[in-house]
């Protein structure tokens, strides 16, 4: 099975980027499922139903989400409607939290893909433990008897929990990957148990910024330590950021990760993009 996963859409540029690239990107890769995290779509906070809808319109599967789920109020009524929308799985039992943690998505050509949404707890707003949230979910749909294919978002800031998460899942997803910090990390590998791992996807966003924000409000509050306003998404052409994943058909495991970046500051480094024909 061939799928991929993109980082952090971040503000219009990082939805515009998705939609110009998104689509020709499946069919060169020969993707039969696609999943976006889209915690940062509407206005760099959040997603909205218009903004989701834009994403699924550009060739989306499945939005995932992070600690600005609920930025946007309406995504708190939007993702009971909207069973492809995921949000974080580690959510304390008392918050009844809407929505869902995970999804058991089935493909055009009937392939179960489960993809599971956790947020990290260290530098971040403390939910229940995300290994324990990850345990249940993967039990509930385990690779290669369940599920064809297992995707584990961790939305987290430190690279060592990300790095913990991705040894915890090896063996028992197909992939592991990190959002949240909108850079790619360069560590794309395959794990002793065959999970595919990046530390961080990077983000569907203007580079020409700070981590997707327009540079002048992230600066004046690094210099002065005085807040002059509210960040605003960059608004330059947006490279797409994301990861490749081929899987064993049998186990679900991985046979090949590649990173995919492609369009705007980031344009040269895209070898799974330079390798289409090869995969196709």
């Amino acid at each position: 099975m061939r799928f991929a996963f993109f980082g952090d859409v971040v503000g219009r540029s990082g939805r515009e980027g998705l939609a110009d690239h998104l689509p020709h990107l499946r069919r060169d890769l020969g993707l039969e499922f696609v999943i976006v995290n889209a915690e940062n779509a509407a206005s760099g906070f959040g997603v909205t139903e218009n903004t989701a809808r834009e994403l699924f319109d550009a060739g989306a599967d499945c939005l995932t989400l992070g600690n600005h789920s609920w930025d946007q109020k309406e995504a708190l009524t939007y993702i009971v409607r909207e069973p492809r929308l995921i949000r974080p799985a580690n959510y304390p039992v008392l918050a009844d939290a809407p929505g869902r943690g995970s999804n058991l998505f089935v493909t055009e050509s009937g392939k179960r893909v489960l993809v599971i949404n956790l947020l990290g707890r260290v530098h971040m707003d403390a939910l229940d433990d995300p290994f324990a949230a990850c345990n249940r979910e993967l039990e509930t749909a385990p690779l290669g008897l369940v599920a064809d294919a297992v995707v584990v978002d961790m939305h987290a800031e430190a690279t060592s929990e990300k790095m913990a998460m991705g040894h915890f899942c090896d063996g028992r997803a197909s992939l592991v990957v990190g959002t949240h910090t909108h850079v790619p990390t360069a560590d794309c590998q395959i794990l002793n148990g065959g999970t595919a791992y990046q530390t961080d996807a990077g983000a569907c966003a203007d580079y020409d910024s700070v981590i997707g924000n327009q540079k002048e409000e992230p600066l004046r509050r690094f210099t002065t330590r005085i807040s002059g306003g509210r960040y605003q998404p960059a608004t330059g052409p947006a490279t797409v950021c994301g990861v490749f994943v081929e899987t064993d058909d049998r186990t679900g495991l991985a046979r090949r990760v590649e990173p995919i970046r492609i369009g705007g500051r980031l344009a040269p480094h895209v070898p799974a993009v330079d390798r289409a024909e090869a995969v196709g």
